[in-house]
């Protein structure tokens, strides 16, 4: 994370799949940078912002010289469905056949989204064991619905 304002994780790694390199990234225009899915004007005139400035591109330039890869590498993880399009899941628990990164990066591979909190914007909470009651409050609160890892399970197809 190179801390670009608007930038959050999820936006940051739709960015590298579509980009590639920092190399590339650094000289897509604005039209470019706002065909890539999720990314907006804003975002994409912050990145642009953010790559023009003396003093962060000199911090790229010496972690490049200091071995940093700055390039999006095939983890073999890429999309293998999308039953979970324009989906958004938060995940809260303990679960027996996924460690938590495995099922946040299920839901991702299935073209579903993963937030760290509940909004009316949430489709479902996924919840495993020893889920907080917190969360649930707030999904009853706002309506969403909370799924079980079998349910999940049955949702990707697996």
């Amino acid at each position: 994370a190179l801390g670009i304002r608007h930038v959050g994780e999820t936006v940051a790694k739709k960015i590298a799949r579509a980009v590639g390199s920092m190399e590339r990234l650094q000289v897509l225009t604005k039209e470019e940078l706002t065909a890539i899915d999720e990314v907006g004007e804003v975002i994409a005139e912050s990145i642009i912002d953010f790559l023009a400035a003396e003093g962060n591109r000199a911090t790229i330039e010496r972690l490049r010289r200091a071995g940093l890869r700055f390039e999006a590498e095939d983890t073999g993880n890429g999309p293998v469905g999308d039953q979970l399009k324009d989906l958004t899941f938060v995940v809260s628990g303990v679960f027996q056949n996924f460690s938590r990164d495995g099922i946040k990066q299920a839901i991702e591979q299935h073209g579903g989204k993963v937030s760290g909190s509940i909004s009316r914007k949430t489709s479902y909470v996924l919840a495993g064991s020893d889920m907080g009651p917190a969360k649930r409050a707030k999904a009853d609160e706002l309506g969403v619905p909370v799924i079980d890892e079998e349910e999940f399970q049955r949702m990707i197809g697996a």
